[in-house]
């Protein structure tokens, strides 16, 4: 984006899964599968893959923080067990292996726990073999998607693209190497980076939100 342009604003996370869907149509991986990245990545998930008329499901991850600065995250954990860790950080925040492994398995109980009350709403995708179009409301580090590329690979996923309306720079940069095609409304250079200044409303999602969208045929939307 040019200096002298303004940034798109999406109205919600509603308003970003239509604009993802007008982009994601022109994709050869459009007859594939749209997963969304809880809890933030559901709603555009959802919205997108009803307007094309495709199957969508959910991912769960957690990200792994070190309890004593809760701001410093140090990698993400996917419900499967993979695992992402951002090894720079980790250098900076020198935590004892043992220690990360412990966080680690806390996050990945937690995410399964999450995945399971979901699954009790949806039964979870078999994505052996198919085109998974994994989609976050915004990508602020990239350690997420990758987690969740990495989980996609490891289930057998035929391809994987990555969709979001907005991602930072360094994001971007991140992930682009590791999936097979990305695609995003606004790549953002600003530093510090925060998704709240391109949405008009940016609400916190809860459990209940999910499952009420994993409830809905796609009729309903």
């Amino acid at each position: 984006m040019r200096p002298d342009e303004r940034p798109v604003v999406f109205e919600g996370r509603t308003d970003a899964g239509h604009r993802l869907a007008k982009r994601l149509g022109h994709s050869r991986y459009s007859q594939g599968i749209v997963v969304g990245i809880a809890r933030g990545g559901i709603l555009v998930a959802a919205t997108a893959a009803h307007r094309l008329h495709m199957p969508w499901n959910v991912m769960v991850t957690r990200s792994l923080v070190n309890p004593w600065y809760p701001q410093a995250g140090f990698g993400v954990v996917a419900s499967d067990g993979s695992s992402v860790l951002n090894e720079p950080m980790l250098r900076a925040l020198d935590i004892p292996r043992h220690d990360v492994d412990e966080i680690a398995d806390h996050a990945v109980k937690d995410a399964r726990r999450q995945a399971e009350l979901y699954a009790s709403r949806r039964e979870p995708a078999d994505l052996n073999g198919r085109s998974v179009i994994l989609v976050d409301d915004a990508l602020i580090s990239g350690y997420t998607m990758l987690a969740a590329i990495r989980s996609a690979r490891l289930q057998g996923a035929g391809g994987v693209i990555v969709a979001a309306p907005l991602a930072s720079r360094s994001a971007a940069n991140l992930v682009e190497s590791s999936a097979d095609e990305c695609i995003f409304d606004i790549v953002s250079p600003s530093i510090p980076f925060s998704p709240a200044d391109f949405y008009v409303d940016w609400p916190e999602l809860d459990d209940g939100d999910v499952m009420n969208l994993l409830g809905c045929q796609r009729g309903d939307m």
